[in-house]
């Protein structure tokens, strides 16, 4: 049996159905994301774990043993929300000790459970500081830090990053992934971006709806999306219907089809497909192109080389496409 084994979990609100029998399990040490789009169930599911709200059916079995009729302080888990909740009337290590505080632990314990923790997430110089002394990103990791202090048996962060800044959310979530691997720790990580899930992870639910479209390692769902909207949320694939397919590859195609922009090549023109750039956009280390080729657009992505290596609007080149990137979805 897998760590947390969550079953037919169903969940709504008057006639507003938020979820429907949700099955996912997570084994002992795995990083789980919930990744899908604004309203689609993943942060109550996450509150229904934590016990922050009620189900109205399933079970949510946690080392064998079911939370649904536990409170919340009886489950063992540590939750790491989007505002970070502090007490503004307390220091850092007053904030992190709260916790244990409220289980009656012994003064010398608690001290020392702190200082570790305060070590654990880069705080220890900031401890006497109060929340309003503080940056977003030195809020999140005392929240973080106060949750890892009570030693949880799953970890639940609810979009913990997504009120950062593009810095400081990459260097935290590096952090978080550090501190979960070093400890071990069984965490569910619930976001809507998708870079945050494909670095982060290592296993992805997507969500769509109230219902689990995709599960799978961060690879097998960039690469093999299951359904048309798997395709559309995970990277930025182009979506094609089958007589489009057919047109730009001479090859017959019966669904919808996609093909990601970094598996087609730019080749000279009279050469592969012919094509003409629309425009392109500079991405940093990559450089995306919209082109035209049979009268279908696609967006092409190349890596950006150097200055001179850049097609102008408007030329005309080629492109070709590995028939095993093209991928038929539902």
């Amino acid at each position: 049996m897998a760590y947390l084994n969550v079953t037919r979990l169903n969940k709504h609100y008057g006639q507003t159905q938020v979820f429907q029998d949700i099955d996912f399990t997570a084994e002992e040490g795995e990083f789980v994301t919930l990744l899908g789009p604004s309203g689609c169930g993943k942060s109550t599911l996450l509150r229904c774990l934590a016990g922050l709200t009620p189900v109205d059916s399933g079970q949510i079995l946690l080392q064998g043993q079911d939370l649904v009729p536990l409170p919340p302080q009886k489950r063992g888990i540590g939750m790491v929300f989007q505002s970070y909740a502090l007490f503004p009337n307390m220091t850092v290590e007053g904030n992190v000790a709260f916790g244990l505080k409220m289980q009656k632990l012994a003064a010398g314990q608690i001290q020392q459970r702190v200082q570790e923790v305060l070590a654990l997430v880069e705080l220890t110089e900031l401890a006497k500081r109060y929340p309003h002394q503080l940056s977003g990103g030195q809020c999140q990791r005392v929240a973080l830090a106060r949750s890892l202090v009570t030693r949880p048996r799953l970890l639940l962060l609810d979009e913990p990053l997504s009120a950062l800044d593009a810095r400081i959310r990459k260097h935290l979530r590096e952090q978080i992934r550090r501190i979960q691997r070093e400890l071990n720790l069984t965490a569910i990580f619930v976001t809507h971006d998708q870079e945050e899930a494909l670095t982060l992870s290592d296993r992805i639910v997507l969500m769509n709806k109230g219902q689990i479209v995709q599960s799978g390692d961060a690879e097998t769902l960039y690469t093999q999306p299951a359904d048309v909207f798997a395709a559309g949320f995970i990277g930025n694939y182009n979506l094609l219907s089958a007589e489009q397919a057919t047109t730009l590859t001479g090859s017959p195609y019966h669904g919808k089809v996609a093909v990601r922009p970094e598996s087609i090549t730019l080749v000279p023109a009279g050469q592969g497909i012919a094509a003409v750039i629309l425009n392109h956009s500079l991405l940093g280390n990559v450089v995306r192109y919209r082109v035209q080729a049979r009268g279908v657009e696609l967006l092409v992505d190349v890596l950006n080389r150097s200055v001179e290596d850049l097609r102008p609007d408007g030329s005309e080149i080629g492109l070709h496409l590995e028939t095993v990137t093209l991928r038929e979805v539902a």
